[in-house]
């Protein structure tokens, strides 16, 4: 007995092409290959507050922006790059990257903003949002 096998044209044309497309993100290009800025977030939640711990790599801490409303946190960077390659006094290559890096998120509960903290040290960003009093879930009872 043969084996026989089914043929589809678009598994032949395209399922290479597209084979993870659907599934790996996409990051964009800053310049020559390398990938612009991205902030990665951890969030960890307990009884008390939300704890973020934001990788903000080769930004500094004045270029940095958190924005809290209600449950919704915003992170914005900018982001300046800059290396040059020098041979004595003539300048071979000469790379910039300029531009602003963000990340928003809503939390499932809201945040005391005024006893909120934010810490920034060695490329991460740790945020502390302490949860609002009174803003938990509530059953209600049925009469």
């Amino acid at each position: 007995m043969s084996n026989l096998a089914r043929y589809n044209l678009f598994d032949d044309a395209f399922g290479d092409m597209m084979k993870g497309f659907f599934v790996r993100p996409m990051a964009p290009m800053a310049f020559e290959g390398q990938p612009e800025v991205q902030i990665r977030i951890d969030v960890k939640e307990n009884d008390k507050a939300y704890t973020v711990h934001a990788d903000i790599p080769g930004v500094k801490k004045d270029d940095i922006k958190v924005d809290l409303d209600g449950n919704m946190v915003s992170i914005r960077a900018e982001v300046k790059k800059s290396s040059e390659e020098k041979k004595g006094d003539k300048v071979l290559r000469s790379e910039r990257y300029e531009g602003m890096a963000q990340r928003s998120f809503t939390l499932p509960g809201e945040i005391d903003v005024a006893a909120a903290d934010a810490k920034y040290e060695n490329g991460v960003l740790d945020l502390t949002l302490p949860k609002k009093a009174g803003a938990g879930a509530k059953t209600l009872a049925i009469h």
